[in-house]
């Protein structure tokens, strides 16, 4: 697989992730990806890509019933 930014060779390993949404915080310390040894590029598989999803997904929808609680 070549990285679709530099065209370098890409390798397995893993890399941290961090998303803010709608005031919630969510961070992975170590999502599987392809990391472009060139660039640094990463890539995730769609099925990493569908878990970090349904994640934030769950917590936006548990945010939203503690913000009701308050």
């Amino acid at each position: 697989m070549k990285c679709v930014f530099c065209l370098g060779p890409m390798k397995p390993g893993t890399v941290p992730f961090h998303i803010d949404r709608a005031g919630i915080h969510v961070s992975f310390d170590a999502v599987p990806a392809m990391i472009c040894t060139q660039c640094g590029q990463s890539m995730f598989a769609e099925a990493a890509t569908r878990t970090i999803e349904d994640v934030v997904t769950t917590v936006e929808e548990k945010a939203k019933k503690l913000a009701r609680v308050a």
